[in-house]
């Protein structure tokens, strides 16, 4: 569950750099891969906190970086991914 969750909104960040939202019709986004660590034994029936940015994102790519924290502050997850954004004309 918490490896689906951390794909779906990751592509966000790098979509604001890029000044698109996910509501715009043209928007053609796309993963071009995704990885993700476990550091510790993660609860998916528990608070966690999804922090998320893009380090880099330029000319229709971006990378996007996250980072999962259980309730006490304990890194959970880190995830990062890939992601293509094309705008249709």
């Amino acid at each position: 569950m918490l490896a689906y969750s951390s794909d779906y909104s990751l592509l966000e960040p790098i979509l604001r750099k890029h000044g698109l939202v996910w509501g715009d019709p043209r928007l053609r986004p796309a993963s071009l891969d995704h990885a993700m660590w476990f550091h510790r034994e993660p609860r998916a029936d528990d608070w966690i906190l999804y922090r998320q940015a893009s380090p880099s994102a330029q000319n229709g790519r971006g990378l996007g970086h996250g980072l999962m924290f259980s309730q006490d502050g304990t890194l959970m997850a880190s995830v990062a991914q890939e992601g293509m954004v094309r705008v249709k004309e």
